[in-house]
C-alpha cells in the first residue's frame, strides 16, 4: 500500500461539537471542539484537544481545569458562531449566554446543551499544533434529552465550516 493519504477518509470519523470552557485571571472563555472524549469510566476522564494558539489553551494551561457542553442538534448557527469564529481575546463569548458555575469555577454552558461535564486535569499531551488535555471528571449532568449534534450533521444540516485552527481542518473542506 503507497503513502498516499487521502483526508476525505477523515471525515468518516465520528465526532461531537461541544463548547470547552475555563477560566484564567478570573476571566472565563469558551470556544467550540470536535474533539472531546471519554478516556476511562473509572475514575470517569475526558480528553480536549485544544489549539494552543487560542485563549482557552491558555486558561486551561493556567487554571487546570476545563468544562465540556455538549451541544444540541437544535443549537442554533448563531450560537455556535460565537464561541467558533470570534476571539476571546476581542469579546467576552460568555456575555449573555446561559450558564451555571460547579466546583471549578468554569462555566458551564447550558444554553443549547444536553449535558455538561467538569474536569481536572491530569496530563497534557503535546500534539503539535494542539495539546490534549487529559482530566478527571468532577462533576456530570445531563439537562435534555434532545439528540446531540455530531460533527457530520453541523456540516451537512447545518452548513458549517471548520475554522483552520480546528484539529480536522483541511483547506479543501471550508
Amino acid at each position: 500500500m503507497g503513502e498516499q493519504i487521502d483526508t476525505k477518509a477523515f471525515r468518516s470519523l465520528s465526532y461531537g461539537l461541544y463548547i470547552v470552557t475555563s477560566v484564567c485571571k478570573e476571566k472565563p472563555n469558551g470556544q467550540i471542539a470536535n474533539s472531546v472524549f471519554q478516556i476511562t469510566s473509572s475514575p470517569p476522564t475526558l480528553a480536549a484537544c485544544i489549539n494552543k494558539d487560542n485563549l482557552t489553551h491558555q486558561c486551561i494551561q493556567e487554571s487546570g481545569m476545563f468544562a465540556v457542553s455538549v451541544l444540541s442538534e437544535n443549537v442554533p448557527l448563531p450560537f455556535i458562531g460565537q464561541f467558533g469564529f470570534k476571539s476571546g481575546k476581542e469579546i467576552d463569548k460568555l456575555e449573555g449566554v446561559q450558564c451555571l458555575e460547579a466546583s471549578t469555577s468554569c462555566p458551564l454552558v447550558t444554553e443549547h446543551a444536553v449535558a455538561v461535564f467538569e474536569a481536572r486535569v491530569t496530563r497534557q499531551v503535546d500534539v503539535g499544533t494542539h495539546t490534549l488535555f487529559i482530566g478527571e471528571v468532577t462533576y456530570a449532568r445531563v439537562l435534555s434529552q434532545d439528540p446531540p449534534l455530531t460533527y457530520a450533521d453541523y456540516h451537512k444540516k447545518k452548513r458549517g465550516k471548520t475554522p483552520p485552527k480546528a484539529p480536522t481542518y483541511q483547506p479543501e473542506s471550508t
